[in-house]
């Protein structure tokens, strides 16, 4: 990642304001996350003798009841000014539609390259992709003293643009130990960090790999605390980790690739946001758009970049994701087999799965048959 943006996620995620340039002769944007976002800040924002707007994904925008602009772009959208920020982030996050008072909808517009870049941002530090931002005309005196002085730090489109396309693919290894588990006596952990340094992955090798078979037993798994810790019943993750975990052992060995893309990529604090909308009776998906995002936002660019560094070119792939088996062929790495690997059902995952199958696509339809006990047909 670019080092200013690498920074700049830094700043957002101390709920600091970041300034955000698209060219000398362009308006400059003037952002702060709408999660955390304090009143010193908001202060700060509110100096100016401009509006300020709140920016919202399009997905989110949908969630409120506005017309999507063309191509789906972001959405900027004028906050009236009795706002404060407690209130801003209600309007980025609820269920329900923005109350008339509010003015949502009035002055709304496709979000400029610099306020989409401050979205970018709050998006990579895993926050609420959701800020508010006022577009400044370059030569704004206070802007440059405030720059001059280090009070905010500035930040270009264009890193912002390069940070975002290019860190997942230059993964590479850190560190490397042999770590017994509990299924598997011979296994080693190596350990990964993407190029901007915001995201870390592992690798769990089981059995010697002079050993492994071909097709090589290969899992990617995205991270989820809840159900891989805690084991929490919303989910079957935890249940998929160690079953794979335990096929991988019983063909001889293999690899699991464990991603650090927790909640489909939308992050662990927005998860357990989306649950709380899940607890209204929405399902995973649109749960998900309503906090503004799209429907699944995991990339496998790092695993591949994993895979290749391990010298895996053919996988026997443990998934009930078609997007797994797209992202590791379009990569060259050929999916010679597909083994399904499921979870148990219970009451509070089967709304979860008959997502997933419905809205997905995955193939879990052998897994939907099964009936826990209490669960009512």
């Amino acid at each position: 990642m670019a080092h200013k943006a690498e920074r700049g996620v830094f700043e957002l995620r101390q709920g600091r304001v970041l300034c955000i340039t698209d060219g000398p002769d362009r308006p400059r944007a003037l952002v702060a996350a709408v999660e955390g976002l304090g009143v010193g800040s908001f202060d700060q924002l509110r100096s100016f003798d401009e509006p300020l707007r709140l920016v919202v994904t399009a997905h989110r925008g949908r969630a409120m009841g506005l017309r999507p602009h063309e191509g789906g772009a972001n959405i900027s959208l004028e906050l009236a000014a009795e706002e404060r920020p407690e209130t801003i982030l209600a309007l980025a996050a609820d269920r329900r539609t923005p109350r008339p008072s509010s003015g949502m909808g009035r002055g709304a517009s496709p979000a400029s390259r610099a306020q989409t870049a401050g979205l970018t941002l709050v998006r990579l530090g895993g926050l609420l992709p959701a800020i508010v931002a006022v577009e400044l005309a370059p030569g704004s005196a206070q802007l440059e003293r405030w720059l001059r002085e280090g009070v905010v730090l500035d930040v270009s489109a264009d890193e912002v643009e390069r940070a975002e396309g290019g860190t997942a693919a230059d993964v590479r290894p850190v560190a490397e130990a042999p770590v017994p588990l509990a299924v598997a006596e011979n296994s080693r952990i190596v350990f990964f960090r993407e190029g901007g340094g915001l995201l870390e992955h592992v690798a769990v090798l089981i059995g010697p790999r002079e050993a492994w078979p071909d097709p090589v037993p290969a899992r990617l798994h995205s991270a989820c605390l809840t159900g891989d810790l805690f084991g929490s019943m919303r989910c079957d993750c935890g249940e998929q980790l160690r079953g794979s975990l335990d096929y991988i052992k019983r063909q001889g060995g293999g690899v699991l690739v464990y991603l650090a893309q927790e909640g489909r990529g939308i992050g662990l604090g927005n998860k357990i946001r989306a649950y709380t909308l899940q607890e209204a009776g929405l399902d995973t998906i649109d749960a998900d758009g309503v906090l503004g995002f799209g429907e699944d936002g995991r990339r496998y660019e790092a695993a591949v970049g994993i895979l290749h560094h391990l010298g895996v070119r053919r996988v026997e792939l443990l998934t009930n994701n078609p997007q797994k088996v797209r992202a590791l062929e379009e990569s060259g790495i050929q999916v010679a087999a597909r083994t399904p690997i499921f979870g148990g059902i219970n009451r509070h995952n089967l709304r979860y799965v008959q997502a997933k199958v419905d809205r997905s696509g995955h193939w879990l339809t052998d897994m939907i048959s099964q009936r826990a006990s209490g669960i009512e047909p």
